[in-house]
């Protein structure tokens, strides 16, 4: 048995910033990592991805070269190299957080399965932690702190667990490009993967029950859904009732439409909560999809015990996840009123804030609405980048901004403005009568802002 200040199990995105601070403060932590260090967004989520995408828009963009000008021939991806260039790029940043973790003093790392045995008074609780070859060391602290994160949610599927399915943790390890990716879901996850895989040249199909993005508005939806299909990829709207392995391929039945054949499966239905792996006995209050129920601070229902990051369901984001532990960190801070500004990093981006349409009209407020299509934008006119829209929502008695959906050219900087605003308690005639830099997306606020109407 060994004693510590404080056990933070999981370095993702929270962890290791509280146990970076307890150490430096003298205290004695140890850090228990079940997988790799730094969480979802750094091996597997926000920062692969975005590298991915990156290949995929240079991909796109050289093919659209000659409508500005510039001919560049034949464009062909090597999708060995590009996802080369991600693991490289991805093993250095993982490189740099162990080494700190290593490194910093009264900091002990630990890899292994973590079980929780939860003291219901708080005093003491034990950290099991079991390694590959199966030994078993025993930590012991008054502070535990969880920043265990969530895992792909696997759907009910006749036959799904017969076939070789990835997740987007398999397919990030792909060394060869799909010939045909289908995807079941419709979702942030499986929009962005869809979009860059159809340019790096496979045969995508987006299987989606309700359509894709089906949470947006709906001029949002049908604006994704045209761009999607202008660059080739087949969106089916329905939900598949068995799945099976066909020859080299897989093959699911979707009664709306009969039989999809495709050489990969990518499950993307949304994500659960890793809260179970800590064992039966930790003695966590969870909701019911499972995330851990904590108080403005973090606190759980046991006494000594903090859920930091996804796995306190409020919010599901890198950025959440790392103010979760600067809050915690800074008391008298609370979670109470953040405000999440959030993006779907497809090209173009979708940026969200606040309240959608269907939101403002259910919430009885008095609302004023102003919105541009992205095709008014100065700046997304030069840059050929019509696509989207910009919209806002506001308070007219309070004057108070209620939310922002950009789809477009930069949005997923540009919605950060209203973010703010929002954030800061900044009423909307202060934004509308600011000066913006021109050509910009963001000029196009006090535009917006000075054109409202009601709310249809």
């Amino acid at each position: 048995m060994v004693q510590y200040d404080a056990v933070v199990i999981g370095a993702g995105q929270a962890g290791p910033s509280v146990a970076f601070s307890y150490a430096a403060q003298g205290k004695r932590v140890a850090v228990v990592e079940m997988a790799q260090p730094g969480g979802t967004c750094l091996n597997h989520g926000c920062r692969p991805t975005k590298a991915l995408r990156a290949s995929a828009t240079v991909a796109h963009s050289a093919r659209r070269a000659a409508e500005f000008g510039v001919h560049v021939g034949e464009v062909r991806v090597d999708f060995g190299q590009a996802i080369g260039r991600v693991h490289t790029l991805i093993d250095g940043m993982r490189a740099g957080l162990q080494h700190a973790l290593d490194s910093a003093d009264n900091l002990d790392y630990v890899e292994g399965r973590a079980t929780l045995v939860g003291d219901p008074e708080g005093r003491a609780h034990r950290v099991l932690v079991t390694d590959a070859e199966g030994g078993e060391q025993e930590l012991t602290a008054p502070e535990v702190h969880l920043n265990v994160g969530t895992r792909a949610a696997i759907p009910s599927i006749d036959g799904l667990e017969d076939v070789a399915y990835l997740t987007e943790t398999e397919l990030l390890n792909l060394t060869e490009l799909p010939a045909h990716l289908v995807i079941v879901g419709g979702g942030y996850i499986g929009l962005e993967f869809g979009q860059m895989f159809r340019r790096f040249g496979s045969e995508v199909t987006i299987v989606a029950g309700g359509g894709i993005a089906a949470r947006e508005d709906p001029d949002v939806q049908q604006i994704l859904t045209d761009l999607f299909t202008s660059e080739g990829v087949t969106i089916v709207a329905g939900r598949p009732s068995h799945v099976r392995q066909e020859g080299d391929g897989i093959a699911l039945e979707v009664p709306e439409v009969g039989t999809i054949t495709g050489s990969h499966l990518l499950v993307a239905t949304g994500r659960r909560s890793n809260v179970d792996l800590l064992g039966p006995d930790s003695g966590l209050e969870t909701d019911e999809r499972g995330f851990v129920i904590t108080d403005d601070r973090y606190a759980t229902s046991v006494p000594g015990v903090w859920a930091l990051g996804d796995v306190n369901g409020r919010g599901a984001f890198t950025h959440t996840s790392y103010q979760d532990g600067d809050i915690y960190l800074h008391p008298p801070r609370t979670v109470a009123g953040r405000v999440t500004t959030y993006a779907m990093f497809t090209d173009p981006p979708l940026g969200r804030v606040g309240m959608s349409l269907q939101d403002a009209r259910d919430s009885g407020r008095n609302v004023l609405k102003g919105e541009v299509p992205m095709s008014s934008v100065s700046r997304a006119r030069l840059e050929s980048e019509e696509t989207g829209v910009m919209r806002v929502l506001v308070d007219a008695d309070t004057e108070e901004f209620l939310g922002a959906t950009i789809l477009g050219l930069q949005a997923d900087d540009v919605v950060q403005v209203i973010g703010v605003a929002m954030q800061a308690g900044v009423r909307y005639p202060v934004v509308r009568d600011a000066l913006p830099i021109h050509p910009t997306v963001s000029e196009f606020f006090p535009t917006i802002l000075g054109s409202l109407e009601p709310l249809a």
